[in-house]
């Protein structure tokens, strides 16, 4: 068994008679499935309370977020029937500056913190009155957007199209680097103590009515005092978990374009440009390494992760329309990856039924913005702590069945108990 810093054999005990924790030493307080930037937030800030932390996964600082643009945009992503979430992500975006600080002793390029604002345009009629209809929104919710005349925005980024009629501009809604955000993180987690354990689990362990750690791919127990579902969307299919704890996350499949700036040229954009063309989102982020990310699909295409010939045309024609002179960049990636998505959106975080397990997933499109509240909430329940009143809407029991959620849980394909002696 693989884990940062040690290797054991099977078989050793704890003083308590417990197999020990592969690698050897204290059985942790904390194992967190999931080394995606939810999971590892999640395992910095609980060790930073004292708790011993073990991170599970096969390939740490994966995940969504190294496909994700990272807009921290809570204005320009409020969609209608959404309010709780929005109280949410502002609640997220008003801690970034901090916790972008405290993560640039970690890592020397920081973490792409950008507090460049967001311009979302409209190309035609029917574009620009769905615009106007969000701008209505953010008004009603109390949200500071300013409308922009077409040549107002093409004042804001000159290579907009001639043809673009209108637009608003957000100056609070901003950006970050998910893969600096990882890199970050994961120093982060190595300064705290953080262990690696470098597996896939394949089971959630119990013994009598508690959640007592996780079985590895090969086959030893790690043990733990709590354990922690951050896998994303495969959440909820870990083995051994029981009907009354259901995880709804699903995979929602995102296609995204990275294009390079040639050096010596100025920037194509200076801020984040959003945009609906023909009903379709589209956006471009501007990263000062002079990257541009170019993004995204939304598709319901189970765990399918391939690229389409389509996806891209989509992407490129649709950017084309915007900013013609997208199609002269170096097209240098292109990726797709699957959001964690909940019935409603929002995401699953703290205790459960089941004691001993408690939830960080279903962030959907917010996963980037909304890790220092996750890493924040997790740590308070983790230690013992209410779920703060801000995160109540996340409850990760809001889903069981007689739950707020409302409806039957099934429980997923091949899932069986384990009762774990020692």
């Amino acid at each position: 068994m693989n884990e940062d810093g040690a290797t054991a054999g099977h078989g050793t005990l704890s003083r308590a008679g417990a197999p020990a924790p592969p690698g050897g030493g204290p059985r942790p307080d904390v194992a967190v499935l999931g080394g995606g930037v939810i999971g590892l937030v999640t395992a910095w800030r609980a060790a930073g309370r004292g708790l011993r932390t073990t991170v599970v996964d096969p390939a740490p600082g994966g995940g969504a977020a190294a496909v994700a643009a990272g807009m921290l945009a809570p204005v320009t992503e409020l969609h209608h029937g959404e309010e709780e979430l929005l109280e949410l992500n502002l609640a997220a975006a008003r801690r970034y500056p901090e916790f972008a600080a405290e993560l640039a002793e970690f890592a020397e390029a920081g973490i792409g913190y950008r507090a460049c604002g967001t311009l979302a345009v409209a190309l035609d009629a029917d574009d620009r009155a769905l615009l106007r209809e969000s701008h209505l929104l953010q008004l009603r919710c109390g949200l500071t957007a300013e409308w922009l005349t077409g040549r107002e925005c093409r004042r804001l980024e000159p290579m907009l199209a001639p043809g673009v009629r209108g637009g608003l501009w957000i100056e609070g809604d901003h950006q970050a680097d998910p893969r600096l955000l990882t890199a970050a993180l994961l120093a982060a987690c190595r300064a705290a103590g953080v262990r690696f354990v470098r597996q896939e689990a394949r089971e959630l362990l119990l013994a009598g009515d508690r959640a007592v750690g996780l079985r590895l791919a090969d086959g030893e127990r790690l043990l733990a005092g709590r354990t922690v579902l951050a896998a994303g969307s495969r959440s909820g299919q870990l083995a051994g978990l029981p009907a009354e704890v259901p995880v709804p996350v699903r995979p929602v499949r995102g296609q995204i374009l990275r294009l390079a700036q040639p050096p010596g040229l100025p920037p194509l954009l200076g801020r984040t440009v959003r945009a609906v063309v023909r009903g379709e989102p589209v956006y471009l982020v501007p990263r000062e390494s002079g990257e541009l990310v170019l993004g995204a699909t939304t598709e319901e295409r189970g765990w399918d992760t391939r690229v389409t010939a389509g996806g891209v045309y989509q992407l490129l024609r649709d950017a084309h329309e915007l900013v013609p002179g997208i199609t002269e960049l170096p097209l240098v990636e292109t990726r797709a990856g699957l959001r964690p998505t909940t019935p409603d959106n929002v995401p699953l975080l703290g205790p459960t039924a089941l004691p001993g397990l408690q939830l960080a997933t279903g962030h959907h499109r917010n996963g980037v913005l909304l890790a220092p509240l996750t890493g924040e909430v997790l740590a308070e329940t983790l230690t013992g702590g209410e779920l703060p009143a801000y995160a109540r809407s996340c409850h990760a029991g809001r889903f069981a069945p007689g739950g707020p959620g409302g409806g039957p849980a099934d429980r997923p394909a091949g899932v069986r108990l384990s009762e774990v002696t020692g």
